[in-house]
């Protein structure tokens, strides 16, 4: 079906107990074309929040397409309070690239808020903010990891805001990792227009990945009937996320053929062994040991690594 295309939102004007779909026209392309992206709008019936969902920020991040596909599926649209806005694929000319980083280099989620007069990743993220972005009341945001690396199930949210702490913990994640979202993200310029927002970060890039799927959908039905927005009884678990004070990368000092011995959310020790390199013919040069306690949020993948390569993300968990 031959979906229409809109430059706009205007709710008011959207027959409501429908969830409709557009082509949103961002930007144009090369050849005058239009970049558009594909959104899902399901209309409520009364009066609530809007509640923003996004996908695909990075080309290569595919398991939040099918998440917002079945909570809309599954989504009671005739009882549905307020409004659900979805944007299946934020970084459309990522995406059709199969690239992480935009047309131009830069990593998208790195420049929000954008710029209105500014190089072409700058005023797709300014215009993004300023018609899309700023429609919601609320906003989740959901990544994977980059190529040659895995996540964990986590959270990435200020857990000094009582709204955001409250929508990571309804997530049930294996991880929370407090992190204030001042840096150039979506989600921090959420944060700058006063929409409570978070990070989901869902798994592993180019894949589709059911147990990663199945969670982060359950994820969106706690928020949107904590919100009031749909009836029904949120979800309980008896499993408790490990929360993180800080987190951070541990970076190799030499190239060489890396491996990476600890699983994701393992808990590791200081000084415990968590990589050796080899040179190409085999040689053991180097190893890694952690440098403090803490879990494996994600962890790298790639035997092939130059000097400063990623090893593993290392949190550090709350006293």
């Amino acid at each position: 079906m031959n979906w229409p295309h809109i430059d706009k939102i205007n709710l008011k004007n959207l027959e409501k107990g429908v969830v409709h779909k557009f082509w949103f026209d961002l930007m144009s392309g090369p050849f005058g074309e239009q970049i558009a992206l594909p959104i899902i709008i399901a209309r409520g019936t009364s009066e609530g929040p809007n509640l923003g969902i996004t996908a695909v920020v990075h080309g290569d991040e595919l398991n939040g397409i099918p998440v917002i596909q079945r909570f809309m599926e599954e989504l009671d649209v005739k009882n549905l309070k307020g409004n659900i806005i979805a944007v299946l694929v934020v970084n459309i000319p990522s995406f059709l690239r199969k690239r992480r980083r935009f047309i131009d280099g830069v990593d998208l989620n790195h420049i929000f808020p954008g710029k209105k007069n500014g190089a072409v990743s700058q005023v797709y993220a300014y215009r993004f903010v300023k018609k899309i972005l700023k429609h919601f009341n609320f906003l989740i945001d959901i990544h994977t990891a980059s190529v040659g690396r895995i996540n964990s199930h986590y959270i990435r949210v200020d857990m000094e805001n009582e709204a955001t702490k409250r929508m990571a913990l309804l997530q049930h994640p294996q991880i929370i990792v407090h992190n204030p979202p001042s840096d150039g993200t979506l989600r921090g310029a959420a944060a700058e227009m006063n929409i409570p927002a978070i990070t989901v970060e869902a798994g592993n890039p180019n894949v589709y990945q059911r147990g990663m799927i199945k969670s982060s959908t359950l994820g969106l039905h706690n928020v949107a009937r904590d919100l009031k927005m749909i009836e029904g009884d949120i979800s309980e678990t008896d499993i408790e996320p490990i929360i993180c004070e800080h987190s951070y990368w541990i970076y190799t000092k030499h190239g060489g053929m890396l491996n990476v011995f600890p699983d994701i959310v393992q808990i590791i020790e200081k000084d415990e062994l968590i990589a050796r390199q080899r040179d190409i013919f085999g040689d053991a040069k180097f190893e890694y040991k952690a440098p403090e306690d803490g879990v494996v949020i994600g962890k790298s993948v790639s035997p092939v690594n130059h000097t400063g390569g990623r090893i593993l993300h290392l949190g550090i968990l709350r006293k």
